[in-house]
């Protein structure tokens, strides 16, 4: 068994009903609004170089990782070990990799994307209304993180950004990454004017392409849900809208690749 650096009052847990694993279940489906779920190495290892504050750590028997579990353990997180014919009923992925954490869910707000506006590499926060599929907004949240911009805002009628799925896709961007959940469309058109921040979408019957921008500016960029975009309102009362050229016939990208694609133009013109 793995000896603990800070040893903490901690149990073998081999009951499935175990309320430590009762409690766990609940954070893994969203139940717990205070807590997040954090499975796997890699994600733990991410965790780790986050401000989290991490709360407990379920281990199974056959883990390895001696050395990852001192650090969590470091971290103020009381760790539990778990039998190993228990792990996979609390585990969220089809194959366990014998580690899950848990944390206390990131603050939301305006005020962390505004404290970040004056030191991000890239003067740009993105805006994602009504993305309901968890995988692309993880993706979308990885790619913001790796483009350096201020921030993420997320709508109200999004999925969370910080479902145990999101967690896995943004491979722990969302832990780092300032984000500002449950906004609306009139709420942060309001911030952004507020800021000093030009609003700008994409729009497929747009002239100018996403090239043609000065990406140098500070920006709102919105994206639109992937089955519905913006409606006729919410583009009419944005200042700029762009296009991506696309050959072939081809009319729409993936969500998270079309954003990846415009992020990626206005970080290479910030250097």
């Amino acid at each position: 068994m793995i000896k603990l650096r800070q040893m903490n009052e901690f149990d073998k847990i081999t009951s499935r009903d175990n309320g430590r694993l009762v409690n766990l279940r609940k954070v893994r489906h969203g139940k717990d609004a205070a807590s997040i779920f954090i499975e796997g190495r890699r994600l733990t290892e991410e965790a780790l170089r986050s401000p989290l504050v991490l709360d407990e750590c379920f281990v199974s028997d056959a883990f390895d990782g001696e050395d990852l579990v001192n650090a969590v353990n470091a971290r103020g997180a009381t760790v539990y070990f778990v039998a190993d014919r228990l792990f996979a009923s609390i585990s969220d992925t089809k194959t366990p990799q014998g580690i899950l954490v848990t944390a206390k869910r990131p603050k939301s707000g305006n005020n962390l994307i505004e404290d970040n506006l004056a030191s991000a590499g890239l003067p740009l926060v993105l805006f994602l209304k009504e993305i309901n599929n968890p995988s692309n907004l993880g993706a979308v949240l990885r790619t913001a993180e790796a483009a350096d911009i201020a921030g993420v805002a997320v709508s109200t009628n999004s999925t969370d950004a910080f479902s145990s799925k999101s967690i896995r896709a943004s491979m722990g961007a969302v832990f780092r990454l300032p984000v500002w959940e449950n906004v609306g469309f009139e709420e942060i058109t309001k911030w952004a004017k507020a800021n000093d921040l030009s609003t700008i979408a994409s729009d497929i019957s747009a002239s100018v392409r996403y090239t043609e921008i000065d990406w140098t500016k500070p920006r709102l960029m919105i994206v639109g849900s992937e089955a519905h975009g913006l409606n006729v309102s919410e583009l009419a009362g944005v200042d700029e809208k762009i296009v991506i050229q696309m050959e072939n016939g081809v009319e729409s990208l993936n969500l998270a690749v079309a954003t990846g694609i415009i992020l990626f133009e206005a970080k290479r013109q910030n250097g």
